[in-house]
């Protein structure tokens, strides 16, 4: 039987781009990776990072208090006081530093229970808003148990460890990232982050059991939680992310899966309950006109060793990133969290055994996570920014990372080239 398969099929170069889950083959670039693996009352949540350079020092403060500040905020749920999460190392790390091994780290859940059918039971009664339709019907089975497990947002926990290694790496670069609520339901604040005050905003916001750096927002705030307690019901949100300190040509125009933004929206959206994402001005941008819209450009040479190189915008309304890279100026992501799907007064549902009209199944759960929400997309912007900065100055050691970056940002100060000017 003659093969349809060329023979000399192997002989080729194929150029080939797939997604891989995180990131996209067939790009030639050193990059930074994670994957998440782990049910929600499994023994333990696994994570995979791959790309760290070695010598990155690990602030394991750092880290695990992200992962407090993730278990934390008003409208929390019974889980937060069974689990304390902490990440241990497993591998990639030596005396407190990587070594340029693939890093594996371990969140222990205490609320391991996933085979006992009598804690854990079958679900044949999926809730509206969650996976539990959609994952039952894709695996073809009528119990929802297996679906929710891995959808549940406790899996997000692991983006909060692996944003907050990479945070690691950005310090050393002088980039900072600050994320708060900026609503919950109707409730919002306005209070304007500059890089002037982002830090001050820290205290407040960590002073605030929403997470809101605004105390007369924040009591409107827990108004509505406890309203909607009150009621049966959720309540979502708007969370903001600042990332201070990024260099211009993270990300690139060339191609569309590496724009920045591109992969920004999409970290995003791969957030458990997140519907929407916004950058800069967003939707906003579409209202106005473009002398509205569109940062007018100067350059102040007291800002050229800063990580601007000088150049100044009367505005930010591009949220930092322009073309698919960062522009010089802070980053700004918003994104929107729909209520959780589990209620106190269950929605109308059916069971899939029977096909009757019944109420949703009810799983513990929490009246809002908005506050736990906006640290995990803070953290999980950072490591995208991290994966950006690794491919832009690449290297396998942080000395490597700090040489490239260094020198470039001495030739971009030094702009135009001799060169040019021939």
């Amino acid at each position: 039987m003659r093969s349809s398969i060329p023979s000399n099929l192997n002989d080729r170069q194929v150029n080939r781009v797939e997604p891989s889950g995180y990131g996209y083959n067939g790009v030639d670039m050193a990059t930074l990776s994670y994957q998440t693996a782990g049910e929600s009352h499994g023994p333990a949540l696994i994570i995979l990072v791959n790309g760290m350079p070695a010598s990155v020092a690990i602030d394991y403060e750092l880290i695990n208090g992200e992962l407090r500040r993730r278990q934390g905020g008003y409208g929390r749920g019974g889980r937060q006081h069974i689990e304390t999460d902490t990440a241990e190392f497993l591998s990639g790390v030596r005396l407190d530093q990587t070594i340029g091994a693939p890093i594996v780290m371990r969140i222990a859940n205490r609320d391991s229970r996933l085979d006992d059918l009598e804690k854990t039971p079958r679900l044949h009664r999926p809730r509206p808003g969650h996976a539990d339709l959609a994952g039952s019907i894709k695996w073809l089975t009528t119990d929802c148990r297996e679906t929710l497990e891995r959808a549940s947002a406790r899996e997000t926990a692991s983006r909060v460890a692996a944003g907050a290694l990479a945070r690691c790496l950005l310090g050393a670069f002088g980039i900072e990232v600050f994320g708060f609520v900026r609503g919950l339901g109707t409730s919002e604040t306005h209070v304007e982050v500059t890089p002037d005050n982002w830090s001050a905003l820290v205290k407040a916001r960590n002073d605030s059991d929403v997470y809101c750096p605004d105390e007369a927002a924040s009591e409107q705030m827990r108004q509505t939680i406890r309203q909607a307690k009150e009621d049966g019901d959720t309540v979502g949100g708007i969370v903001e992310t600042h990332i201070f300190g990024c260099p211009p040509g993270l990300g690139t125009c060339a191609n569309w899966f590496e724009k920045l933004d591109s992969r920004l929206a999409a970290t995003v959206m791969g957030i458990q309950a997140f519907k929407g994402v916004e950058i800069g001005l967003g939707f906003e941008a579409a209202r106005r006109p473009g002398s509205q819209v569109h940062d007018q450009i100067g350059f102040d040479e007291s800002r050229r060793n800063t990580a601007s190189l000088g150049f100044t915008r009367l505005t930010n309304r591009a949220g930092g990133t322009e073309g698919g890279m960062t522009n010089g100026q802070p980053v700004i992501v918003r994104g929107a969290m729909k209520p959780i799907s589990t209620l106190l007064k269950p929605l109308q549902s059916v069971d899939l055994n029977t096909r009757e009209v019944s109420e949703a199944a009810y799983e513990r759960s929490d009246v809002c996570a908005v506050s736990a929400a906006s640290v995990v997309m803070e953290n999980a912007i950072a490591f995208e920014v991290a994966r950006a900065f690794v491919e832009k100055f690449g290297g396998d050691t942080m000395i490597e990372l700090r040489q490239n970056y260094d020198r470039f940002m001495e030739l971009a100060r030094q702009l135009p080239l001799p060169e040019d000017l021939a």
